[in-house]
This record gives structure tokens, C-alpha cells and sequence, in this order.
């Protein structure tokens, strides 16, 4: 089978661009309006994307270090709105962010296995470890947990997942009427776990779904967070600004998880791309420059203050002078890095970088032709940059409108994409195998060695 782009459609409600809501496209309600991530929805499932991604925080957006801007200072909880969005489309994945910082598996592995099952096999879930202060303190916390500390909790905790997904074998329901069995019990397994930060008994209360379980996303950068993709992640976002970058990231996950005994093939890499398409480069040109005008300075300030680890305040600095040094952050440190990347590469100002920045926080912004943008996209495909792409439409509903009428048909000329859904789980569409229940694999290796 000819390897296609997959492609994950980044929809809040509120806008990807810290100022669209001011867009005369824009809702200015959008975060907390249901009607219109209805029409987000079915506009993505129009243009086949694999998957409709949100991120989630667990504080809301208020204050000198709001990443989201003013519309997204409040909205819906990722699993509900999508539980909801399910029943409204026939194809397309939901992948939501749920935090192995606040949570506690039995509630993470409970709730995706439902909307796994409201929705047919179509929910996949975004693994975070949450790296706020303001988080921290809605948590009966003082501080955020350290940096290593969250990893180190995020792997047991995806391990514990998994575990209680498995606690129902695929064919455990008999529900005979005439005999009054429901189900056979030698098929139901407890987790049985007993770790550094759980204990967990099990068995779940929720069975698996027809993809077997939801996939696992995650969007890592540092470190430990390429260690625990590699390992675990089915599917990873991540963020870069140059195909060079993109390709050592690439690589290095694919060669970790072949040391860990993983296929690689079945870790799919979605680097995030904030696309304004124009029908030409000074069309897609206007279009940038009309949002960017759109940026209230304080609201530019905030955004840099949150991106920067919340170490850095840059409230009363001089706009047009350099971004000055940040203190270390114990919150998200590869994206502070990348910050500053972007700042010394381009040698951009204060000013300069939140107007580059406020599309997609570090994930690669492209202004130009349809023909541009897929050029891109396909040099990043084919040179292992990328599996596929997470899109992040600037402003809604126009940039997604823009994206699916005129990116998608390029594409789909150039061979790259998909021209109807391959099947009608997340798992297929993705092309990942479908992950065997492990006291099943047991049983059979069993018998298999007798």
C-alpha cells in the first residue's frame, strides 16, 4: 500500500491565533459554542482528516502568561465536547489531552475507553504531563511537580492505562438469554498493579471498543519526553521550524523505539504546521498581515511571558529591543527552547516574535500559495521529516475552509492523500495494527507451546 499523509485538523474553538477572535470570520464566542465545533467537525470529516485534536489545560487562561489569548480564557472539557461531537460524524478520530499530572489512571483509562466506544473506535488519547504553576495550585500544590519527576509519573501512569484497557477480552460477552450467562468471567483480569506512584487493582468498568483501545498520542520534545514516545506513543505532535530539526527528531524517535523492540513504522510523527493559504504568496500575505494586525500588544506580552516558562516577565520591556535571557523552567522546556531558537535565528524583537509566534507557538507557520504549502508538506513527507501533519488553521472557519478546499485537492493530485477513508476506526485510518489483548497473546502462546 502507497504511504499517504495522515493529517490531524488543531480546531479550538476559540482559534489557533491569539487574535482571531477579533477576524470579522471569527466567532467571537467559538471556544463555547457547540454549534460551531459541530461545523469544525464536519468540515475536517469533509476534508478526510484522520483526526480532530485538542489540547486542554487545567487552569484557566487569565493573567500576564496566557498562551491561548482572551478567547480562549474558558471552554469545553475535551473528552465531553467530543463525546458529543461523536454521534455527529461517521469517520473522523477524536484525540483529547487528558494530564498524567492531576489524574488518576483508573479516571484517564475509564473515560477514553467510553468515548472510544461512543464513538465507535474513533478516540485516541494526547498524553501531558501539565506544566503550570496556576495548574499546580488548582491541585492542593503550592508548586509544579518537577520537570523529570512528571515524566517519571506519566510512564507509570500510561503503563497503568493500558493495563486496565486490557481488563476485557474482545470476545468475553456471551449475554445468552436462554442460559443466564453474561459474560465469561475467565476473561475478565484485574491490573493488579503495584508501582513507584500507584496502586491499582482493576478490572476497569468500561470494555474495549472496536479498535481494541484508543491510540496513544504524545507531544514531548525534551528528553524525557523522546524517551516516553518512543516507548509508549502511537502517534507524536511535535513542534519544528526547519526540516533539518524535523528529520533528527524523526530519526531519533524511529531508532528508539526499534532499540525498544517497537516497529517504528507503527509510530506515526505529525510535526504541526499553521498554514496561510492564499491563492497566491501576496494573498496568503494579506491574510497574515491582517490577522497579525489584529495582536493587542499586552495580549503578545502574555503570550511570550507563558512560552517562556513563566520565568521570564516582560511586561514593561521595550518592544523593539531582543527577548532577554529565561531563567530555566521546570514547565514545558523544550518549547522554551524553541522560543528562543526562533528569536536568535531570525533576530526578531519583542514585538517581531509574538506576531510570528501568535499562529502557532512554535509549531512552523507557512504564508503562501496552495502550491507552496503542499510543496512543503511533501518535501517533509518524503525526506523523513514527517508521517504527517498536525494542522493548525490560524483563524475558523475560514483557514480550515482554506486548507480543505485547496490544500487537500493539491495533494490529492500529487498522489499524497487519501480520496476516501480507508476504514472506520481511528486505527485504520491511521494504518496502525490493532493492539492484541495481552491475556489473550498469553493464552494463545500458551497453547501454541503446548
Amino acid at each position: 500500500m502507497t504511504r499517504k499523509i495522515r493529517l490531524g485538523a488543531f480546531l479550538p474553538g476559540g482559534g489557533q491565533h491569539i487574535a482571531s477572535w477579533r477576524h470579522p470570520d471569527q466567532p467571537a464566542d467559538g471556544a463555547v459554542n457547540f454549534d460551531f465545533h459541530r461545523q469544525l467537525a464536519q468540515t475536517a470529516e469533509r476534508g478526510l482528516f484522520d483526526a480532530y485534536f485538542l489540547a486542554d489545560g487545567l487552569a484557566a487562561s487569565v493573567g500576564g502568561t496566557s498562551e491561548g489569548g482572551p478567547a480562549r480564557v474558558a471552554g469545553f472539557e475535551p473528552v465531553t465536547l467530543f463525546a458529543a461531537l461523536a454521534p455527529l460524524t461517521t469517520h473522523l478520530g477524536f484525540i483529547a489531552t487528558a494530564s498524567t499530572t492531576y489524574e488518576e489512571p483508573y479516571n484517564t483509562a475509564r473515560k477514553f475507553a467510553s468515548l472510544d466506544l461512543i464513538s465507535q473506535g474513533r478516540a485516541g488519547w494526547n498524553v501531558v504531563t501539565t506544566a503550570t504553576e496556576a495548574a499546580a495550585r488548582n491541585f492542593n500544590l503550592d508548586r509544579q511537580f518537577p520537570h523529570a519527576y512528571r515524566y517519571k509519573r506519566a510512564a507509570e501512569h500510561v503503563e497503568v492505562v493500558r493495563k486496565l484497557w486490557d481488563s476485557f477480552e474482545d470476545d468475553i460477552f456471551i449475554r445468552d438469554k436462554a442460559s443466564g450467562d453474561f459474560y465469561d468471567r475467565d476473561k475478565l483480569h484485574p491490573a493488579d498493579h503495584k508501582g513507584e506512584h500507584f496502586k491499582v487493582q482493576g478490572p476497569l468498568n468500561v470494555p474495549r471498543s472496536p479498535q481494541g483501545h484508543p491510540v496513544i498520542v504524545q507531544a514531548g520534545q525534551s528528553e524525557d519526553g523522546r524517551a516516553l514516545a518512543a516507548a509508549t506513543a502511537e502517534v507524536i505532535f511535535t513542534a519544528h521550524q526547519h526540516l533539518s530539526t524535523a528529520q533528527e527528531f524523526y530519526r531519533d524517535i524511529k531508532s528508539r523505539a526499534r532499540e525498544l523492540g517497537r516497529n517504528p513504522d507503527h509510530i506515526l510523527i505529525m510535526p504541526g504546521v499553521a498554514p496561510f493559504v492564499g491563492r497566491t504568496d501576496e494573498e496568503a500575505r494579506e491574510k497574515y498581515d491582517a490577522l497579525t494586525s489584529l495582536i493587542r500588544d499586552e495580549d503578545g506580552v502574555s503570550l511570550l511571558n507563558g512560552l517562556t516558562g513563566g520565568t521570564l516577565d516582560l511586561t514593561g520591556y521595550d518592544l523593539d529591543a531582543p527577548l532577554p535571557p529565561a531563567p530555566p523552567t521546570e514547565g514545558m522546556k523544550s518549547r522554551q527552547a524553541l522560543i528562543r531558537q526562533i528569536a536568535d535565528e531570525n533576530d526578531f524583537t519583542i514585538r517581531q516574535l509574538f506576531q510570528w509566534v501568535a499562529t502557532a507557538r512554535g509549531h512552523y507557520t507557512i504564508v503562501g500559495s496552495v502550491s507552496r504549502i503542499a510543496d512543503v508538506l511533501q518535501e517533509w513527507f518524503e525526506n523523513e521529516g514527517a508521517d504527517g501533519f498536525n494542522i493548525l488553521p490560524p483563524w475558523l472557519p475560514t483557514g480550515l475552509n482554506d486548507f480543505v478546499d485547496l490544500v487537500i485537492p493539491e495533494l490529492q493530485r500529487r498522489g499524497l492523500f487519501r480520496t476516501e477513508y480507508e476504514g472506520r476506526t481511528l486505527r485504520e485510518n491511521l494504518g496502525l495494527p490493532f493492539p492484541v489483548n495481552r491475556h489473550a497473546a498469553a493464552r494463545a502462546a500458551a497453547q501454541a507451546a503446548e
